[in-house]
């Protein structure tokens, strides 16, 4: 077979994702192409460095800033539990598994615009500690200051989860002179009572009437002398309660609260989209070169997605598998393969 010279590039393999229903894989693109081979995608894909700029780059234009605009950070894991020689994966925690799988950790930003509902991934890190020596929360670091000092994106909040609620990141949060809510541990260490008493677990807090109306001022422990936050008590369900801490002192209202931290599942639909329509898990590739622009152009992907399902008012499902409704009607029309 005589394969087309023709450059490849990022752009083709984007369009890729954005076309496959199901299988991502460079053979199965090669198979469909018939314009290059399998070595030649591979090679490309090799010798390309997709980083996180690229996605920046993608979606400035689209974004609506907002001066209370919300930055959200959370982390993923992209399930490789089947694959034992795939550079970057490692065994670690998954939240939506409820276990430890072994798979790839991307830790994501998300900017959201609460005038509008729209949101926007504008960057991300791929979690692999033994290359970069970095933990998720110099991953969040860097990315809180790069929106902030390089992006110059406007925002007055940020939302993460309970994995991120620590003293270095919320001390960095009040640097920016930003503000936070944080989910924290029911073990978490607190003092209510000035020094007077004590530090005590939070689950152990006695509330009055005031207090679940409008929260409680305390000192998290480990913090300077002095230093306080607002605490408040959101029942989520008969099952579950979740504190929030916030440096936002004049906060009165739990119900207000509860509303902010209802945006952070924004970060929550933005995983689970990636994962459906772009393809973000599929490569199996073992190099980890590979993995990471894969991964970037997943990013890329779920980005132009999300523009047109913006302009044309459908959902990113919607304009991901609508590109079947040609081939269904076809095939309704002229069955290839026929039942009988």
């Amino acid at each position: 077979m005589t394969y087309c010279t023709d450059r490849f590039t990022r752009l083709d393999y984007c369009q890729f994702l954005v076309s496959s229903p199901l299988n991502y894989s460079i053979t199965h693109f090669a198979d469909h192409a018939k314009k290059w081979s399998h070595d030649k995608i591979n090679r490309y894909l090799k010798g390309e460095k997709i980083t996180p700029r690229f996605l920046w780059e993608k979606v400035e234009d689209q974004i609506v800033p907002s001066e209370e605009g919300y930055l959200l950070f959370d982390d993923t894991v992209l399930d490789k539990n089947h694959s034992r020689k795939i550079e970057t994966v490692r065994s670690q925690w998954s939240g939506n598994e409820k276990r430890v799988i072994r798979g790839i950790g991307v830790v994501t930003c998300v900017y959201v615009n609460p005038e509008t509902d729209q949101f926007w991934s504008i960057d991300y890190r791929i979690y692999d500690p033994e290359v970069d020596g970095k933990t998720k929360i110099d991953h969040l670091r860097e990315m809180l200051s790069g929106t902030h000092y390089q992006k110059k994106l406007p925002f007055r909040a940020v939302l993460m989860d309970s994995w991120y609620a620590s003293r270095e990141v919320m001390r960095h949060v009040e640097k920016l002179d930003k503000v936070y809510f944080c989910p924290i541990k029911k073990n978490r260490k607190v003092d209510e009572t000035g020094g007077a008493e004590p530090h005590c677990r939070v689950e152990d807090l006695l509330w009055s009437e005031a207090d679940e109306k409008s929260g409680k001022t305390i000192h998290l422990k480990s913090f300077p002398k002095g230093h306080r936050v607002k605490l408040f008590r959101l029942a989520v369900s008969t099952s579950r309660t979740d504190y929030i801490v916030t440096n936002q002192l004049d906060r009165d209202f739990t119900d207000d609260t509860q509303k902010v931290c209802a945006v952070r599942w924004k970060i929550e639909q933005f995983h689970r989209e990636a994962k459906q329509v772009t393809g973000i898990e599929g490569c199996q590739c073992r190099s980890g070169r590979i993995q990471r622009n894969h991964i970037g152009c997943a990013m890329l992907v779920w980005a132009r997605l999300k523009e047109i399902a913006t302009q044309t008012k459908q959902s990113i499902y919607q304009v991901k598998f609508g590109q079947l409704s040609d081939y269904l009607i076809e095939q309704l029309r002229s069955p290839s393969v026929r039942f009988a």
